[in-house]
């Protein structure tokens, strides 16, 4: 089934996303074929009752909650400027909320759309992983920040290590694969057990099936951590996107980021689709 209903997410506040990531999501659905909703938020912090000086915390409060909005405002702008020059079909979205619910409305929203794009910086990574752990959709990471090239889908690099976390990225991204030039399945050795030595091998079948010829590969990880290893593999391919299963651990019914799912976040280098 094709990916025809993207949602991206602009984040207004504490720092605002870039301008540029909203042309970015732009070219991701263009080369898809695909409606695009933006979404943003005007929001607002709330007082604890028991503050003393409200009146003078409300007045910053206030006008902190005048910038979220001035910049949900001007990002919204800036993606339907983006998004009527690129000539695909798109909306926006302003939601007023106060601050600690928009990671949950953004997972309602996710919840209902085939593919979400969020552009990560160090701003906005407390909202990544509700995205990831509670959309039971796929999620889409850009770099915040000009893209190195416009989005394409020449090379793609798989991460493959026979778990379910993979398996569920590689059913995720199916749609993606089948349009990309080349398909690269990675698997990193000597840095953990695989389950299944022939998993490789009986993927690629699978995939034929499907009409995408891929390249199996192993890569060395050398004692660095999967997440570099897999970045610098990509790099050296010239990869336009990484595919690859989203790890947690449950902690009180949340989810935590895994180790490799949380260096690879920390400061992403290409667009990664993540699924969980």
């Amino acid at each position: 089934m094709a990916i025809k209903d993207i949602l991206v997410a602009l984040t207004s506040y504490p720092e605002p996303t870039q301008a540029i990531s909203a042309a970015n999501a732009v070219s991701v659905a263009a080369a898809l074929g695909s409606h695009l909703a933006a979404l943003s938020f005007e929001t607002r912090v709330e007082v604890p009752g028991h503050v003393i000086f409200v009146s003078a915390v409300e007045g910053m409060i206030a006008n902190e909650t005048a910038r979220s909005r001035d910049n949900a405002r001007d990002l919204l702008a800036a993606f339907d400027a983006a998004a009527e020059k690129a000539g695909i079909l798109h909306e926006t979205i302003l939601e007023k909320c106060i601050l600690t619910r928009v990671p949950a409305l953004l997972v309602e929203y996710a919840r209902l759309r085939d593919l979400t794009i969020l552009p990560l910086s160090s701003s906005n990574q407390w909202v990544a992983d509700e995205v990831i752990f509670g959309s039971g959709r796929p999620t889409l990471i850009l770099p915040d920040g000009p893209a190195k090239r416009p989005f394409a889908l020449g090379t793609v690099v798989v991460a493959w290590d026979f778990s379910r976390a993979a398996a569920r990225a590689v059913s995720d991204a199916l749609p993606i694969l089948e349009l990309a030039r080349q398909v690269r399945l990675v698997t990193v050795v000597n840095e953990k057990a695989i389950d299944s030595s022939r998993s490789g091998e009986e993927l690629a079948k699978n995939l034929a099936r499907h009409g995408i010829n891929i390249v199996l590969d192993k890569e060395d990880a050398k004692g660095r951590q999967i997440g570099e290893t897999l970045q610098t593999y990509a790099a050296s391919h010239g990869a336009d996107l990484l595919v690859m299963g989203a790890y947690g651990h449950s902690r009180l019914r949340d989810f935590v980021l895994g180790g490799a799912t949380r260096s690879l976040l920390a400061q992403p280098t290409l667009p990664i689709l993540l699924s969980h």
